[in-house]
């Protein structure tokens, strides 16, 4: 994944494997992530593309996250997303979500309806108050470009815009084929009215990296 990233021209990828709670999708134990990250050092020695260590984390039903403070706080980026327990009234989840946007280490909030379309309806939740939340805090939310997710949905983009939230265009990919839904998924994206200014990992860098030094300040 990493040679493709770099064959397409990116000047930096993310690498966010699930945590260890999502054990059905391979997710990392403390003890695989230390393992997980020597390999990343052991591969940027090799690539000229900058690999920052992240991860997807569960946000469990109380709304805490699957790993605690001192691990949250070695990744560049942490990704915040709901993996179970989808029955949840429209406060129930709107909170939990919320919940977990406060914690400082918290970067980004992953597919903020759990949908996946023509598959499985997305839990009830409040988009604008977590839109305003994420404003209020310096926390992206992400446009999920596998083709089975699209969410956020494009129709609360330009709301996101109108409050300053950055959009992370992510591609979900758990192969290297699936690298390339982040480049088709524009079409969609920009229904919202996205701009390459809205967009996180459309900056450079140095950019991303200021994003991300300036989220845990303002924690």
């Amino acid at each position: 994944m990493i040679a493709e990233c770099e064959k397409l021209g990116f000047e930096f990828v993310g690498i966010s494997d699930h945590s260890k709670s999502a054990y059905y999708a391979g997710g990392l134990t403390e003890e695989r992530l230390i393992q997980q990250w020597r390999e990343i050092d052991e591969l940027q020695k090799k690539f000229k593309i900058k690999i920052l260590k992240g991860s997807e984390v569960d946000i469990l039903p109380d709304g805490s996250l699957d790993y605690p403070d001192d691990v949250l706080s070695k990744f560049d980026f942490v990704i915040a997303s709901i993996h179970s327990k989808f029955k949840m009234t429209e406060e129930e989840a709107t909170e939990r979500i919320l919940k977990a946007m406060r914690n400082p280490y918290v970067t980004i909030i992953g597919h903020p309806t759990g949908r996946l379309l023509l598959g499985r309806d997305g839990y009830p939740v409040n988009m604008k108050r977590i839109i305003d939340e994420a404003s209020k805090l310096g926390v992206a939310i992400e446009f999920n470009a596998n083709p089975h997710r699209l969410d956020i949905d494009w129709r609360f983009i330009n709301y996101a815009k109108k409050k300053g939230v950055k959009i992370s265009i992510n591609p979900d990919a758990h192969a290297i084929g699936e690298i390339h839904y982040t480049l088709l998924s524009l079409g969609t994206a920009r229904k919202g009215m996205l701009t390459k200014e809205d967009v996180l990992n459309a900056m450079n860098l140095d950019e991303v990296q200021n994003f991300l030094k300036k989220r845990r300040e303002n924690s």
